[in-house]
């Protein structure tokens, strides 16, 4: 089994901190990487990153905006928007030796080729190894070092054992499979889905009907990721269902704030990105080239397009055909 002992994290967002803090813990030598000069100058001089307040980055990470020296590193932790893993990973590839496990740690489908994360990384640097984490977590939890379970993929799975080994503490629980595209699924779709709840919640809908929408997003999701070649244990486990319930539930998902703004007929924030937004248009898409029955994720598309109203939608969802459980 390898040994990973250099672990590099590349963007320097909430997300991507609370990793390399996350990497440390696990006893690897960290190196975060910030696009802007100025931005790892800042978190250098305060050991804070401004997006986590209140989680400060241990004296030890290595902060720069050096990406040659980033590259370096046994495993690159690729936390970078969804929409930008492409251009990230081309940027990346010329400084990468053969055969790095480069872990996508985005949830999202990329617009226009409909490409799960792993595939952009095996297109833009085909010398490296596609791997993805996945799960439910959030990024203030995981830079405080609270509990948190995510699951690991890779195609090897003696490269999934040891990233899981590299990256795995008491306090982070990585679960590995070779089931990259169910892992990559449960991540993707649950952030639309998650929308969906928040939009109930906001509309006051009540506790009944959220757990009504939760378990038929669930159902969805299932047939989405069946449809394309995942596993059905994947599905069901923490980058699945475990991920959707945590999004449909938390006030800290931001596609949940957003679904919940929507609901209650607010201006969503501008200030945080919400991956479903660019994700439901693409599964969409995709359960259509798939022929795969998704309502709940298609009336969400629909309704960031200003397709249909919230309450069009809801009234479509509420006179669909009785049909069998499943």
């Amino acid at each position: 089994m390898p040994s990973y002992q250099t672990v590099a994290v590349i963007g320097a967002g909430a997300w991507g901190t609370a990793l390399a803090s996350a990497a440390r813990r696990a006893g690897r030598d960290v190196v975060l990487y910030a696009r802007q000069e100025a931005n790892a100058q800042a978190m250098r001089d305060s050991r804070v990153n401004s997006r986590l307040p209140g989680a400060p980055i241990d004296a030890s990470i290595v902060v720069t905006s050096d990406l040659p020296r980033a590259a370096r590193a046994d495993v690159i932790l690729l936390a970078t928007p969804a929409q930008h893993s492409r251009a990230a990973a081309v940027t990346l590839a010329p400084y990468l030796a053969e055969g790095t496990p480069v872990v996508a740690c985005a949830k999202g489908i990329e617009r226009g080729t409909h490409r799960f994360m792993t595939e952009v990384i095996a297109e833009a640097a085909p010398h490296a190894t596609p791997a993805i984490l996945s799960g439910p977590g959030f990024a203030d939890d995981v830079a405080r070092g609270l509990p948190t379970a995510v699951t690991l993929a890779a195609g090897d799975e003696e490269i999934a054992r040891a990233l899981v080994h590299a990256l795995g503490s008491a306090t982070f629980r990585p679960y590995h499979t070779t089931d990259m595209r169910g892992v990559e699924i449960g991540g993707a779709a649950k952030n639309v889905l998650a929308i969906a709840a928040g939009i109930v919640v906001g509309r006051k809908l009540g506790a009944s009907a959220l757990a009504a929408l939760t378990t038929r997003a669930f159902s969805e999701l299932v047939r989405l990721g069946l449809a394309c070649g995942a596993r059905s244990e994947t599905i069901s486990g923490l980058s699945g269902l475990g991920d959707l319930i945590l999004s449909c539930s938390s006030p800290q998902s931001r596609n949940f704030s957003l679904g919940i703004a929507l609901g209650r007929g607010e201006n969503p924030p501008g200030d945080k990105l919400s991956e479903g937004e660019f994700t439901a248009p693409v599964l969409a898409e995709l359960a259509v080239a798939r022929h795969v029955d998704m309502p709940v994720a298609m009336a969400v598309a629909a309704i960031l397009s200003r397709k249909v109203t919230i309450d069009e939608a809801i009234e479509q969802l509420l006179t669909r055909p009785f049909r069998a459980e499943g």
